[in-house]
């Protein structure tokens, strides 16, 4: 149902995207740059985050560590990661599979400013095997999210 949630969202948001679906698990960020050929910072990982009673997705690059201070100073609070059964449940996605499109239960989305360092990202499309390429500005615009700077610096090489 996954995938399907992500292609009908597609088809009405961003007909013009297709969803890349790959024989090997991309449910990691270093197996989802392998699988993609890109460096990590290219797959944009999707949190699901818990404030509190608030629950909520922040979509960040895949080499970028969330900061304690910048959350609690954004969100009002000391954010904690959902369990799987919960974000599988919330999302309608497998975790390696969670995205902010085609979402089971309408949830407030963010985007990472870390995000903005590429013109193009990877995010997941509902499934471990599934992908978008997709710019960072676009991808904030056809779900609803807000732009917010929760991650740590990320180190350059």
């Amino acid at each position: 149902m996954s995938l399907a949630s992500v292609r009908a969202f597609l088809a009405e948001k961003a007909p013009d995207l297709s969803i890349i679906e790959l024989d090997e698990s991309t449910a990691t960020v270093p197996l989802a740059a392998a699988a993609h050929g890109v460096e990590p910072g290219r797959i944009a990982k999707t949190l699901t985050l818990r404030v509190g009673e608030r629950v909520f997705l922040v979509v960040a690059r895949g080499d970028a560590r969330l900061s304690n201070q910048k959350v609690k100073a954004v969100f009002g609070g000391k954010a904690s990661m959902l369990s799987a059964e919960e974000a599988h449940a919330l999302t309608g996605h497998p975790v390696g599979g969670v995205c902010p499109f085609g979402l089971a239960t309408p949830l407030p989305v963010y985007c990472d400013v870390s995000l903005r360092a590429f013109d193009e990202v990877l995010p997941a499309a509902g499934d471990i095997h599934a992908a978008v390429r997709i710019a960072p500005e676009r991808m904030a615009a056809i779900t609803g999210a807000d732009w917010v700077d929760v991650c740590q610096e990320v180190p350059t090489a």
